[in-house]
């Protein structure tokens, strides 16, 4: 399957309701779409969010990355040496790991065509479902509350909340939380690098001595501190997860061995895509370390194909992959189906993508 074509478009995706975070506000979806063709007019398609509060990566970024540096590189190559031309999309450019990630899953969804096998199924094919949580977006305790509730009604067990926004107010938003939706749901947290590594621990024992049940909390202070990342983990009551801390596998490495948190999560568009997702994975396996598979606000070409890696590895064992559920359309046709919590990833070749409807395709 020699590559022919690289084509780049944009979509725009309205959300159910603002999605506001510490570092924060979105209204809408707002991604750049990758279509790799082949000679054989077969089609991979990639997506990559611009999230530059997060990732450094613009829409003209990733336009950028991938039309100057890594479409130059794949042009004429042939996709089932699969090795060598993925290996290419991670060394074309430095950093850039957005614009990375969109065009290593088209080139995994083009190679699963090839070989004929669904991405899941050549990556391990661990299960065929998964169940997400869903977000709460860092609002008034009410309403907050009001919001955990209806996900709730939805027919959610896990929630994830934000927090970070005015601190003193975290304890009690989680308290009106924990009290519309009972005890027994599953309660996660994320503030976003919020914290100080003092006010995280004192925080996170203040939530424990309130009996708020809080299975895990999400990069409590930034990204690049990550001794006081290591200090949040030994004295945090509730365990950890590093999340903006891991970019790459080293990242994920060097915390492993600095046991700097309990958990990892890997995110396509921080670590470049499936292809060095995996090698964080691996470590995960050595060091026994579980993972979260989570995503930016994206529509459902690139979560999907966070879908394929979930079903494929058991060492993935939270999914946090609500970004299409939290779209008030859906434009993708094909690939996994979302059925609010639950997730069954497509049985067909590659990623099952069949068309995006309403992309504005770049000249």
């Amino acid at each position: 399957m020699k590559i022919t074509k690289i084509c780049l478009g944009r979509i725009s995706v309205p959300l159910r309701v603002p999605f506001k975070t510490a570092l924060r506000r979105v209204d809408s979806v707002e991604d750049i779409i990758v279509e790799i063709h082949t000679a054989e007019g077969a089609v991979g398609y990639g997506e990559a969010p611009p999230t530059g509060v997060i990732t450094g990566d613009t829409a003209e970024g990733i336009i950028g990355a991938i039309r100057g540096h890594i479409a130059p590189a794949l042009l004429g190559r042939d996709v089932d040496d699969f090795e060598d031309v993925i290996k290419l999309v991670q060394s074309a450019v430095v950093h850039n790991t957005s614009a990375k990630a969109a065009v290593d899953m088209a080139l995994y969804d083009l190679y699963g065509q090839s070989c004929k096998l669904p991405v899941h199924r050549l990556l391990g094919s661990a299960r065929r479902t998964i169940t997400t949580d869903i977000t709460v977006s860092v609002n008034s305790p009410e309403e907050m509350a009001r919001d955990a509730l209806d996900a709730v009604q939805r027919g959610y067990d896990t929630i994830k909340v934000k927090v970070g926004i005015n601190p003193s107010l975290d304890v009690e938003r989680l308290a009106a939380i924990r009290q519309a939706i009972g005890p027994d749901l599953r309660l996660r947290i994320d503030a976003n690098q919020a914290w100080s590594p003092k006010e995280a621990i004192r925080i996170l024992n203040r939530m424990e001595e309130k009996d708020l049940s809080i299975e895990l909390v999400e990069q409590p202070v930034k990204a690049l501190d990550i001794e006081g990342l290591r200090s949040v983990t030994a004295e945090s009551p509730i365990p950890v997860l590093a999340d903006e801390s891991v970019f790459s596998p080293a990242d994920a490495l060097r915390i492993m061995q600095l046991h700097a948190a309990d958990m990892i999560n890997i995110k396509l568009m921080k670590c470049g895509g499936l292809y060095p997702a995996q090698q964080i994975i691996a470590a995960a396996e050595v060091y026994g370390v579980e993972c979260m598979l989570g995503c930016m606000l994206e529509a459902k070409v690139s979560v999907n194909a966070a879908v394929e890696l979930a079903c494929a590895k058991k060492a993935i064992t939270r999914i946090d992959l609500d970004g299409p559920v939290l779209c008030r359309e859906d434009p993708v046709i094909g690939g996994a189906v979302f059925a609010e919590k639950d997730i069954t990833v497509s049985n067909e070749p590659g990623m099952g993508i069949k068309g995006i409807e309403g992309i504005r395709y770049l000249d």
